[in-house]
């Protein structure tokens, strides 16, 4: 039998320093399905940002529609359009970081710029409303001369900070499933990229 067929296999070990490699193999047998799931997984979790609205004019999920639809339209390819929808998927889990919870899931499957738009959106989108807040409007100076700077500043202007109009026709989260799923069937860099081939 196979042991990447049974759904009862487990590995033997009370502590990683006694595993073997039928031990890994079994795990690794398994981490691929896993890892195959995560555009479901990442679906899932975004949905939880419909009806959210948090005093917005939209709620998250519009918002996060309306900006990936946005971008789409504006002819970004498929991996930015990914960024541009699930920017605020971290709302939930990482309220005082939410962009560093959604720059980690898309790090595997993006290149460096827009992995780095979307971790550092946060601090550029606050130029639109952080001195209403009583703090600094130009907090994304800190990041002047960084490589991606510009970048994320269109990405605020263009798309982020636009992305609250109750009129606009959006796509709905259907359109952009396939689109997430291209994005996030390979990895382009992790360290657990082999156990998926395997």
């Amino acid at each position: 039998m196979d042991i990447h067929d049974s759904a009862e296999a487990r590995a033997t070990f009370t502590a990683m320093e006694n595993g073997t490699a039928q031990d890994w193999a079994i795990i690794g047998g398994h981490y691929g399905d896993f890892a195959r799931g995560l555009p479901d997984r990442v679906l899932s979790h975004l949905r939880l940002l419909d009806g959210d609205f948090g005093g917005f004019p939209i709620d998250r999920m519009q918002h996060s529609l309306q900006c990936a639809t946005r971008a789409h339209r504006d002819g970004r390819d498929e991996a930015y359009v990914v960024m541009a929808l699930l920017h605020d998927i971290g709302d939930t889990l990482g309220t005082y970081n939410h962009p560093d919870v959604a720059a980690a899931i898309l790090k595997p499957f993006v290149t460096e710029e827009v992995h780095w738009i979307c971790q550092h959106h946060g601090a550029f989108q606050g130029y639109y409303f952080f001195h209403f807040l009583g703090m600094d409007r130009e907090a994304r100076e800190a990041f002047r001369g960084a490589p991606h700077f510009d970048a994320c500043a269109e990405f605020c202007a263009k798309y982020d900070q636009a992305a609250f109009d109750p009129a606009y026709p959006s796509e709905p989260l259907e359109f952009f499933e396939p689109m997430l799923r291209r994005v996030m069937a390979r990895p382009l860099s992790s360290p657990y990229a082999k156990a998926i081939a395997a």
